[in-house]
């Protein structure tokens, strides 16, 4: 349960290629671990990711992600993972829960009364539905040092246009590079 006073944020966070895509044209997404080195940029020691991920109080996913998860190796542990889906899906782990109906009425009378820190991490249709309904605080895109050439777009159509404000740039020495972006008012 959320503390009176303290305010939820929702980041989405995607992982792209260069020209824009989340996954190659066949879903695979082997292309995310970058071979590139980039010695201006930062490394992230475990301790640091482990205090970053602490911080987070739950996932929220599409239905593809999560079996793309649960393919890759489930990076989520114990945190609370919320799967958007009209399919019936494997319950792996306890934490795991499966959700539909209306998102924003899922967001404000489950999500965001019982978590502070809310994570969508994709995919594409998820998260244009978050932005579309004025769901999200904060977008994080981690590009990767790769032309895909076609593939599972992004974004798909978001139909409104859509003011972000820069709050920072990341690069890593893994020739990743982190942009963070609020989202502004119109």
């Amino acid at each position: 349960m959320v503390e009176p006073g303290n305010l939820t944020k929702v980041t989405a966070h995607m992982v792209s290629s260069l020209d824009g895509y989340i996954a190659a044209k066949d879903n695979r997404v082997e292309w995310m671990n970058s071979k590139d080195r980039f010695d201006q940029g930062v490394t992230l020691s475990k301790e640091e990711i482990t205090a970053f991920l602490e911080n987070i109080d739950c996932y929220v996913m599409g239905s593809r992600t999560y079996e793309h998860a649960l393919e890759l190796g489930w990076p989520y542990g114990d945190t609370p993972v919320y799967v958007f889906t009209k399919r019936s899906l494997p319950k792996k782990y306890p934490n795991v829960h499966f959700l539909t109906g209306d998102l924003n009425q899922v967001m404000q009378t489950q999500l965001k009364s019982d978590h502070c820190n809310i994570w969508v991490v994709g995919g594409s249709n998820l998260i244009r539905q978050f932005i579309q309904f004025g769901l999200v605080d904060e977008l994080i895109v981690t590009i990767v040092p790769v032309i895909l050439g076609d593939g599972q777009p992004f974004f798909e159509s978001i139909e409104k246009e859509q003011p972000l404000h820069l709050k920072n740039v990341r690069a890593y020495t893994n020739g990743m590079v982190e942009l963070t972006y609020s989202f502004q008012l119109i």
